[in-house]
């Protein structure tokens, strides 16, 4: 059994249709009841890690076979000496359980497990554990199963959810119907689910805990979760030579700060610079000639690039060029130059709103990697909305989907940012899932954050896919406020405690290390 998070590794994920695909597989081949039992067995064990053996356990288990596992544990529970309630919720139906949720059944009854039908909630119990659906979802919850989902919600004990806490989509991480319990712990079974790492997934999930139960498979993974492994791109092409200079770790531009938004650029800018870029230049819109003296009087170090010097490609077209951070209205007058030249291009919040808003800017915009042009794109779901022309509504509903449809309707990469933030790579149509990250980072500046350092990354390692060097940002932006405690990270210090994480990428090879186990 693994604990997820944080995670070190990158891990597959594997969605409803392709987790079905595997078990049907692995029943196929297996002893009859025995996946069913090694989901129990692991099931309990973390039971017992989580809960003191004094006071009581209770298992709410669904008509299906996540009931079946829930069944099992509490057999076993029972049979270590525990204190073991069972309220088997939907059983009155009179549909016929499926066979090993049977089996489970008649063999917890024969062990003298205390069961019941309907919500019997004991006066105290030290867990509570959710086995009501699962994976098995297929539509919003309804009768007793909400009045139970509502009931574990309300319990003053922790919540140990088995598979998925029920209510929760596997492929989205979005909510079947309006309720789906809240999880201290979520124990994965078989394969983890992209649904538990994005939108709602984190907040319903709590912990996450995985076991594949012995199940060896070669499915190709429908995602990637990534772990601090996703720096070995970094480490695998930093160079610790002693002849290393400014010049050859790269440049970045940054282009935006139009008046009244000074700070998005300036912030963009510090990132790029902290993460290794050689030179840092900031072109502000809009900017007199008494105010061009420097870029940031904070950070000397950054220099100030006139903006009517955009008008010379050849003096900036070579540079990793970070466009839009506070960029404004005044944006859209440079982005047909921008698009065009621009040969490495982070195209980030205000420059996003002007393609979506001028339409003759999106030819340009999709015609780039036909050019040998590269270019991320990295939206919030607002702005992702903008450039498909839906509602913000629709990009949550299925956020792998709507990243998916951005780097194909585009041909670039892309990051969605949010809770579990999506990289979507138009060349190997693979996605990805960021596993690091709290709502720490939700704050102004952060995403200029994020685009500034993506900058900077690429400017010292230009012969690395974009889509590589977007997971890394990613990672790295998300580790930086995995260790705050409470309240908002600004973004000014998260450029700092980012620049505090480089010892990371010194770590030894991460594919030569094993992943973890609780």
């Amino acid at each position: 059994m693994h604990k997820l998070l944080p995670a070190e590794h990158n891990w597959p994920l594997h969605s409803a249709a392709s987790s079905r695909a595997i078990e049907r597989e692995a029943l196929a081949t297996l002893p009859p009841h025995t996946l069913m039992e090694r989901a129990g067995l692991s099931a309990a064990r973390l039971c017992l890690a989580l809960s003191s053996s004094r006071l009581s356990i209770w298992l709410l288990c669904g008509p299906g076979n996540n009931g079946g596992d829930g069944l099992v544990t509490a057999r076993l529970l029972h049979s270590h000496g525990m204190d073991v309630s069972v309220s088997l919720i939907g059983h009155e139906s009179g549909r016929p359980l499926p066979p090993d949720a049977q089996a489970a059944l008649a063999a917890a009854q024969q062990a003298g497990v205390n069961i019941s039908e309907g919500l019997h909630p004991p006066q105290s119990t030290s867990l509570a554990v959710d086995a009501l659906l699962g994976l098995g979802i297929s539509r919003a919850p309804t009768g007793e199963i909400t009045a139970a989902i509502n009931c574990l919600n309300a319990c003053a004990s922790p919540v140990l959810a088995l598979d998925l806490p029920s209510g929760l989509l596997a492929d989205t991480g979005n909510l079947a119907g309006s309720v789906a319990v809240h999880a201290q712990h979520t124990l994965s079974l078989l394969t983890l689910k992209p649904g538990l790492f994005t939108a709602q997934g984190r907040a319903h999930c709590g912990q996450i805990w995985f076991d594949s139960l012995g199940v060896e498979h070669e499915a190709a993974p429908d995602a990637l979760l990534l772990g601090a492994e996703a720096l070995q791109t970094i480490a695998r092409s930093r160079s610790a030579s002693h002849a290393q200079h400014k010049g050859s770790q790269g440049d970045a531009l940054v282009l935006g700060g139009a008046p009244g938004l000074r700070g998005a650029a300036r912030l963009a800018a510090r990132a790029a610079l902290a993460s290794g870029a050689g030179r840092v230049y900031v072109c502000l819109l809009e900017s007199e000639a008494s105010s061009a003296a420097e870029a940031d009087a904070m950070r000397p170090e950054l220099m100030q690039f006139a903006q009517q010097r955009l008008h010379d490609a050849p003096s900036w077209q070579d540079k990793v060029l970070v466009c839009g951070c506070g960029g404004g209205d005044a944006i859209s007058e440079c982005l047909p130059m921008v698009l065009r030249h621009a040969k490495r291009l982070v195209l980030d919040a205000d420059a996003l709103n002007a393609v979506a808003n001028n339409p003759s800017l999106r030819p340009l915009l999709t015609d780039r990697a036909a050019q040998g042009l590269a270019t991320v794109l990295t939206p919030h779901p607002l702005e992702a909305a903008r450039l498909l022309g839906c509602s913000t509504a629709d990009v949550q509903a299925d956020r792998l989907k709507a990243a998916r449809n951005l780097s194909t309707q585009f041909n670039c990469q892309v990051i969605l940012k949010g809770s579990g933030s999506i990289i979507a790579d138009p060349e190997s149509n693979r996605l990805a899932i960021n596993s690091s990250g709290n709502a720490a980072l939700a704050t102004a500046g952060s995403g200029d954050v994020l685009a500034g350092w993506l900058g900077g990354l690429w400017a010292q390692h230009p012969n690395t896919p974009p889509a590589l060097l977007a997971s890394a940002a990613c990672y790295w932006h998300g580790r930086a406020a995995d260790e705050q405690e409470a309240g908002p990270l600004r973004a000014a210090d998260l450029v700092e405690r980012m620049h505090a994480l480089h010892r990371l990428t010194l770590a030894p090879e991460w594919g030569s290390r094993t992943p973890s186990t609780a």
